[in-house]
């Protein structure tokens, strides 16, 4: 019986829709339905602050950050989540929302190391609402979604290492852009600032640290709470 068992594909365990924590039940489909609409409200928002005069930042600016890039991708995957049962979305899927959780997680630990004012404590949601809603309840909600939600399946070692081809991607198209129009999206990438390049490959070098660490933690987080949807199926 044991040896049939693992056979059966990991999708096939878990997937009560009655259970609290599967992602078919309507609570957490309809958790991950506000929180992508919330999510993409706030982009919509800064989009139009983005327009209007004596802004920092015009619209192509603004979807040059990292920011808005990875909360555009997570609202739509929350939404596209909530929209299909599981069994419906394609293998992949699962292995692109981890990638996200990286990137959300990282986008608030950014911003409260090297980019929020000094003066902001980094507990403080007393910020502009869809400053809020980026870097305070977005980060938040995918760290709960990927540890408490069942996922469907489990990645391969690789997967942390494939996740870091789009923070690289990022990176040169950053640098390349700045060399163009002399405008880069973070200062701690800007090698036209004091230090000049060493201080910027130095920065960017423990910025890609803490990618790979916690891209680590985000796949064995990942892998461990498909193994525990595993080990307790829910019929």
């Amino acid at each position: 019986m044991s040896s049939a068992r693992r056979l059966v594909p990991l999708e096939e365990h878990h997937r009560d829709p009655a259970s609290a924590l599967h992602p078919d039940s309507p609570w957490v489909r309809a958790v991950r339905l506000l929180v992508g609409a919330f999510v993409l409200a706030a982009l919509v928002q800064k989009t139009y602050d983005a327009t209007l005069p004596g802004n920092d930042v015009d619209s192509f600016q603004l979807y040059s950050e990292f920011t808005v890039q990875g909360n555009l991708g997570l609202g739509f995957l929350l939404i596209g989540s909530a929209a299909w049962p599981a069994a419906r979305l394609p293998r992949w899927w699962e292995h692109l929302f981890g990638a996200f959780v990286l990137y959300l997680v990282m986008t608030g630990l950014i911003y409260i190391v090297l980019v929020a004012p000094p003066e902001e404590p980094w507990w403080s949601w007393d910020l502009y609402w869809p400053q809020m809603a980026h870097h305070r309840l977005a980060p938040l909600y995918v760290v709960f979604d990927w540890l408490l939600i069942s996922r469907m399946g489990r990645g391969p070692w690789w997967r942390p290492l494939a996740w870091l081809a789009y923070p690289v991607a990022f990176l040169i198209f950053s640098w390349v852009r700045g060399s163009i129009d002399g405008w880069y999206v973070y200062d701690f990438l800007d090698p036209t600032l004091e230090g000049g390049w060493p201080a910027a490959l130095a920065s960017i070098a423990q910025v890609l640290a803490a990618f790979l660490v916690v891209a680590a933690l985000v796949h064995l987080a990942g892998n461990a709470r498909a193994a525990l949807a595993l080990r307790h199926p829910r019929h």
